[in-house]
């Protein structure tokens, strides 16, 4: 599918996607392929892939995971680009999970003010939600995704066969974003998920409609002033989760507890019916995500409100206004906030 704005490009979803890499970077001079150990394997079949198109293409092995989105690790990258004499007119491939891409997509932001980036993702996050897009960015002390830039890929390869090796809790993960596209925007990933909480039998369905939901988005709204916020549903309180645990819990596990806030915070402004309300933690308990946490409540909200969707001293949240409509809920009652967050605390799943 394309993804349509300023600059277009295609989504490649399916059995051996990431096979079109030459097609896709054929006449490039050069590319490094930025890639965690553990993917070494894929990220040789990718410049295999390059330099049979003609492409110099050398790996850039960085850490995995969360660990990969600090400025020293971008540093390091940089100086690899260096190294390989990396021209704007060269490019850069994120092979790796949601991190990797974003640590890719922000270094090719960054490197002589702009080079092309594709990415190939290799988790269920990485296809539905990090490698499309054009967000990128790295984490600092003071919060995720706080350093970054807009920088669209000039395509996304999410080859649905990696998936087959993917760790079950990553899969889960990924699946949050997967039904938080099914709450905001298309109630088919609803009903799918609910016939098949696990997301096995339709994934492929369910990676392209979510996809689909991101790029009408973004399409609209490249740089996240309108439309595209709702598709942070969730992840207010997710980031404040991610930041507080020092990223020791998965992203979509911290979406997942993020909707169920949300939801919840829906019901006490009288935006969704309790049922509504309940659907969501009914439907992230099957999928075996958690709808629960505790933690410090006074910390939480000082962290969210650095978070970089707030404005000024506004703390604001994407909520429903009924299954498929979101919109913003800006300075909430704080006894709303206060019965959301018992809920996620210790209510009932």
């Amino acid at each position: 599918m394309t993804v349509r704005g300023d600059r277009h490009y295609d989504v490649v979803i399916g059995s051996g996607a990431q096979h079109e890499i030459g097609l896709v970077l054929a006449g490039t001079a050069r590319a490094a392929v930025v890639h965690p150990r553990p993917l070494a394997g894929l990220a040789g079949a990718v410049v295999e892939g390059l330099q049979t198109a003609g492409v110099a293409a050398e790996a850039v092995v960085v850490p995995d995971g969360e660990a990969a989105k600090t400025a020293e690790v971008a540093a390091g990258v940089w100086e690899e680009l260096g190294r390989l004499g990396l021209t704007r007119s060269d490019a850069v491939v994120g092979v790796g999970g949601g991190a990797v891409t974003d640590l890719a997509g922000f270094v090719a932001a960054t490197w002589t003010r702009g080079v092309r980036v594709v990415q190939v993702p290799t988790s269920v996050l990485g296809m539905v939600d990090a490698a499309v897009g054009g967000k990128t960015g790295i984490n600092t002390g003071a919060g995720k995704n706080l350093v970054g830039a807009f920088h669209p890929p000039v395509a996304v390869l999410a080859d649905t066969d990696v998936l087959a090796g993917l760790p079950e809790a990553e899969f889960r993960s990924g699946m949050a974003e997967v039904v938080k596209c099914g709450f905001i925007a298309d109630g088919t990933i609803l009903g799918l998920l609910e016939a098949d909480p696990a997301g096995r039998r339709d994934t492929e369905e369910l990676i392209e409609r979510a996809v689909r939901v991101k790029a009408d988005a973004v399409g609209e709204d490249l740089y996240d002033t309108g439309v595209r916020e709702f598709l942070n549903y969730g992840h207010t309180l997710a980031h404040a989760i991610e930041r507080v645990e020092d990223f020791g819990w998965r992203h979509g596990e911290a979406v997942a507890v993020g909707m169920r806030f949300a939801a919840e915070l829906a019901g006490q402004a009288g935006l969704l019916t309790r049922d509504e309300v309940d659907r969501h933690s009914r439907l992230i308990a099957a999928m075996g995500l958690p709808t629960r946490y505790t933690g410090d409540w006074d910390r939480i909200q000082s962290v969210m409100r650095v978070d970089k969707k707030a404005r000024g001293a506004s703390l604001r949240f994407v909520v429903l206004d009924g299954i498929g409509n979101p919109r913003i809920l800006a300075d909430p009652d704080q006894a709303w906030l206060d019965a959301a967050w018992a809920a996620v605390c210790g209510g009932t799943a």
